[in-house]
């Protein structure tokens, strides 16, 4: 049985523009919390590497979070239907909190490398909680049939708070008040993010939505069945490596790009805060655009061309052309709006999955949970390897470009789930509803 078959249509919140409106101030605190979490992400590993750490010790930093952060994310769905995800949402928040304050005071401010690795570590349990727990929230209010774009807006207030913001942000304050006090700065985020969902979001929605009326068994065995459709499926085997290597750019990057642009080509670190900050700032446009588009060509159609064969070239020239043109800061914004474009495009892999297993919908997504959850790490942990083992920059590159190509040829081996009732009415149903 699946889960969210239980939802019961009267506890639906009114959607309008795909937002369920009883969401509203969630989605606010969702962008403001992780405005928190994101401040440190464009400078930290220039700042390890300032205080003597070489690439290896500063991938391993980024490695074992990512690690403790896939773990989380395939926890925190269960986890979330178990005990309601408001209580799930504020325990990630106090949890990133404390776990901050113990980074910031006794690691870095310190330079303590084994503070920062401990609780830099156990920081990455922390915003997949808060995160993924607003995701069940979101299911739970929801109608199915305006799920798609529901949670669409949750990955443009995370794109808003995560990249723009925060990018944005930090390379204002960085140079103004330096980099430990913008740290403790993000703490203010992170609480007023968590203050939020204490005060405006119900109770209700966690156990009136279905949640509450199925079993803790049922519950468990739904969440078994998240490792077992993988071996099961072919596809869904294919689609989770692929849902794990669409991110290998976005979080493998931040280890090693600001070393390399400020130290070896010239840029500042607050050009390079710049550059990062135009990354995401289009994110939110073309998050919505590639829905609309993917429903139009094809989901996987899409993902194969413009995502993974796309993401082969453009990892590649935002390395090699601003190489080409030290310094050109058009250049580089130029090739990181490229690289943006051609990521965004992995927007319908979020309907794929639960798509490829209608019966059991809430497995399928604890799988794509797991694939997201391991594509934070894939790029920092080859990023780690590679440079343990005295690779450059570029070989480290050429692995990411390579790795797309292997996600394109994937796609060749999952089967298409897309409804053509999907392409053909969704632009009839992407105005306004509401109920």
């Amino acid at each position: 049985m699946s889960v969210q078959s239980n939802n019961v249509e009267s506890q639906y919140s009114r959607v309008i523009f795909g937002m369920p409106i009883s969401l509203l101030w969630g989605y606010i605190a969702m962008a403001i919390f992780m405005t928190g979490d994101g401040i440190e992400l464009a400078h930290l590993s220039r700042y390890l590497y300032d205080l003597g750490y070489g690439e290896k010790q500063v991938s391993l930093v980024f490695t074992v979070y990512a690690l403790t952060a896939a773990v989380s994310s395939w926890l925190s769905g269960a986890v979330s239907e178990i005990y309601g995800p408001k209580k799930i949402m504020l325990t990630g928040a106090v949890w990133w909190i404390v776990l901050h304050a113990v980074f910031v005071y006794f690691g870095v401010s310190e330079n303590n490398f084994t503070w920062m690795l401990i609780s830099y570590t156990l920081r990455g349990f922390a915003y997949p909680l808060f995160f993924y727990g607003f995701y069940v929230l979101v299911v739970q209010r929801t109608p199915a049939h305006r799920l798609a774009s529901a949670t669409g807006w949750i990955w443009s207030m995370f794109t808003i708070g995560y990249g723009i913001t925060a990018s944005f942000l930090s390379g204002v304050l960085v140079p103004e008040i330096g980099f430990i006090s913008t740290l403790w700065l993000s703490l203010l985020f992170a609480a007023a993010g968590g203050a939020i969902i204490f005060f405006t979001v119900k109770n209700q929605g966690d156990q009136q939505a279905g949640i509450g009326n199925v079993s803790r068994k049922d519950k468990l065995r739904e969440v078994s069945r998240g490792i077992t459709l993988i071996f099961e499926d072919r596809s869904m085997f294919f689609a989770l490596i692929t849902r794990i290597l669409c991110n290998v750019a976005l979080f493998g990057l931040p280890v090693f790009m600001p070393i390399y642009f400020t130290r070896e080509l010239g840029f500042s670190t607050q050009q390079w805060a710049t550059i990062w900050g135009v990354f995401f700032l289009v994110q939110p446009v073309t998050n919505v655009l590639w829905g609309i588009i993917g429903d139009r060509i094809g989901w996987i159609f899409q993902m194969r061309w413009f995502g993974f064969f796309g993401c082969t070239l453009t990892t590649a020239a935002f390395y090699y052309l601003p190489s080409l043109f030290p310094g050109n800061l058009v250049l580089a914004i130029v090739c990181a709006l490229l690289l943006a474009f051609t990521l965004t495009s992995f927007v319908p892999m979020g309907a794929i999955f639960p798509m490829l297993a209608p019966q059991h919908k809430g497995a399928a997504v604890s799988v794509q949970n797991l694939g997201g959850g391991f594509g934070n790490l894939i790029g920092p942990a080859v990023a780690a390897l590679m440079f343990g083992l005295s690779f450059e920059i570029e070989h480290v590159i050429i692995t990411f470009s390579a790795l797309y190509f292997i996600g394109g040829v994937m796609t060749f081996f999952i089967r298409n789930p897309q409804p053509k009732i999907e392409r053909e009415s969704v632009l009839n149903n992407a105005v306004v509803e509401s109920k």
